[in-house]
């Protein structure tokens, strides 16, 4: 069995790295088997650069690299880094250390003992969290979560916008080409279409750290997309 781990990027030349040597640490002490497959934007800090250091360092079995034109956007990284990993499973997480890769051989267990094709990294069950925000950062974020979860009617998924998540290859290839949404709403549909396609979804609690390299990627562009997103799905789905 192998997993493909798909980072999108956008200067993340710091975290780039950080985030490379904790996947390899975590994941050869466990024996797992995978390759990370990089999807750069064109970033203009030097983001690619790193990630070919990082290839050159390690080789082409564990470090792919995506080069893309311009800033994309999210699900279209997700399509290219799908097109060239070679994974039985993949997983989608940030670059930029708010996913530890600690919780991936538990997401793995929970994935062949509950026969589940998606497991998702959850901030919202017991033993989840958010560390690095202020007060008001997680009333928003808890907030939006909630909502969405009751206009969606999102059936014991208890993180909609999570972006931490383990999927059958199967899965993520038939549900990612149906996604429409973009920004924060793509992780919500993906879990919606999911469901309705009768895949059935997991949990594992995370802890999601706030960034301490770059920029957030969160604006009011992205919450407009968020609310957007959220209500195209509630009269659509």
């Amino acid at each position: 069995m192998k997993y493909s781990i798909i980072l999108p990027t956008f200067n993340e030349r710091e975290n780039l790295p950080i985030i490379f040597y904790l996947l390899h640490k975590t994941l050869s002490a466990k024996n797992i088997s995978f390759e990370v497959v990089v999807v750069d934007d064109a970033s203009p800090d030097g983001t690619l650069e790193v990630a070919q250091q990082l290839q050159s360092s390690y080789g082409k079995e564990l470090i792919q690299i995506v080069s893309r034109e311009g800033k994309l956007g999210l699900g279209t990284a997700y399509i290219a880094g799908l097109k060239v990993a070679k994974g039985d499973r993949i997983i989608l997480m940030d670059a930029d250390l708010s996913h530890h890769p600690g919780a991936i051989p538990e997401m793995i267990h929970v994935m062949d003992r509950d026969k589940v094709e998606i497991v998702s990294g959850t901030r919202y069950r017991r033993g989840g969290g958010v560390a690095g925000w202020d007060l008001k950062r997680k009333v928003v974020s808890k907030g939006a979560n909630t909502l969405a979860t009751f206009l969606l009617n999102a059936g014991g998924v208890s993180d909609l916008t999570g972006s931490f998540r383990l999927y059958e290859r199967k899965a993520i290839e038939h549900i990612l080409p149906k996604v429409t949404c973009t920004g924060y709403a793509f992780q919500m549909e993906i879990v919606i279409l999911a469901k309705k396609a009768g895949y059935r979804v997991g949990e594992v609690p995370i802890t999601f750290v706030d960034r301490i390299y770059g920029e957030s990627k969160l604006g009011g562009k992205e919450i407009f997309l968020y609310a957007k997103g959220l209500m195209t799905l509630f009269l659509t789905t």
